[in-house]
């Protein structure tokens, strides 16, 4: 796995790839928290709080995840380089394992630029230290376990595809439907909502936003995270014994 997880690492800074994500992010990030006006310039509201940060990550994350993923196995296929790549010395599962943990490392450098945020606000606050470190450590912990939901789900969606756009919109839906598809049928009522809400994203993520890591929320990523990686192997051992 170690062998996979190094060469993706290198893949994504041996190109533009790895440096335009994180510029990107924290590029999005900076203008909307510092200087765009509107509810999610932490200055004009007036709190020491990272809500907002929280708040628009994921959305962005939406989208760049994708971006990041959809080349992970739809470019082996498409390459035939992955008939080589299972024959090799490793299980279809530290294959899997190496291209997630690739691309979930690579968003966590992208993230952990931001703490600069919470050093910002910690001088900024009235009084000084006036902010909510429990919340901001669950909102951070909470990010890294979508993050996770995410990337496994870009994995997945890679591996059922040669083109690398498929890949990227079939994980974008994906991953909106479980971030707000699911957790919008809150809306009916009855017994969907009570059996299907619980299956999105948000609502998991927004707990931790709290400050209070509820081992439910953390077994919903982790099992969510599995499931498609899951997937994903047996998508590839499907392949690997069709070919």
């Amino acid at each position: 796995m170690k062998v996979i997880l190094l060469r993706e690492i290198k893949s994504f800074f041996g190109s533009a790839v790895g440096y335009l994500v994180i510029a990107v992010f924290l590029l999005l990030n900076g203008l909307f928290l510092w200087v765009f006006d509107g509810d999610y310039n932490i200055l004009q509201s007036g709190f020491a709080d990272l809500t907002p940060f929280f708040t628009i990550s994921p959305w962005i994350f939406l989208f760049l995840i994708p971006a990041v993923t959809m080349r992970s196995f739809s470019d082996e296929r498409k390459q035939g380089t992955l008939e080589l790549l299972l024959t090799k010395p490793l299980t279809t599962w530290q294959i899997v394992n190496g291209k997630f943990f690739g691309a979930f490392l690579l968003i966590v450098i992208a993230i952990l630029p931001t703490l600069v945020y919470v050093l910002v606000l910690n001088k900024l606050g009235l009084p000084e230290g006036n902010v909510d470190m429990g919340s901001t450590i669950g909102s951070y912990f909470g990010l890294l376990f979508l993050v996770a939901g995410y990337t496994a789900i870009g994995i997945f969606s890679s591996a059922l595809t040669e083109n690398q756009i498929v890949a990227f919109i079939l994980s974008l839906f994906l991953c909106f439907l479980f971030f707000f598809g699911f957790s919008s049928l809150d809306t009916l009522g009855g017994a969907i909502s009570e059996w299907v809400t619980p299956l999105g994203m948000s609502g998991h993520f927004e707990s931790m936003s709290r400050g209070v890591i509820d081992t439910r929320d953390v077994v919903y990523f982790v099992t969510l995270s599995v499931f498609f990686l899951s997937l994903t192997v047996f998508r590839l051992n499907s392949l690997q014994s069709g070919s």
